[in-house]
């Protein structure tokens, strides 16, 4: 068990709506079709620091990363800013549909 407070971060929000999962069957051959992002939380002496990846699915290649102390949206548009600029748009952005 863990000794420290984990923050609670998988309550949905009943304001927003779900969408269904449409790359179930997609085949992604080529850099570009489909990137992701994803939010995780590393544990620290006082609190926790947040980090965003951007990554590509065909070569599974991290693109762009951001560290923050909050969960606000500025970092994740930071890394997907930096990722557009250095590898540019990609044909499809895959998130779980958090908040930010």
């Amino acid at each position: 068990m863990a000794i420290y407070r984990k923050p609670n971060l998988s309550i949905r929000n009943t304001e927003y709506s779900v969408y269904p999962y449409l790359l179930r069957r997609l085949t992604i051959s080529r850099p570009n079709q489909v990137w992701c992002a994803d939010i995780t939380y590393i544990p620290m002496q006082k609190g926790f620091v947040y980090l965003v990846a951007i990554m590509d699915w065909n070569s599974r290649y991290v693109l762009s990363w951001e560290l923050s102390d909050t969960l606000d949206a500025d970092f994740c548009v930071k890394a997907l800013r930096k990722a557009i600029v250095n590898y540019g748009s990609p044909e499809i952005m895959n998130t779980d549909q958090g908040a930010q």
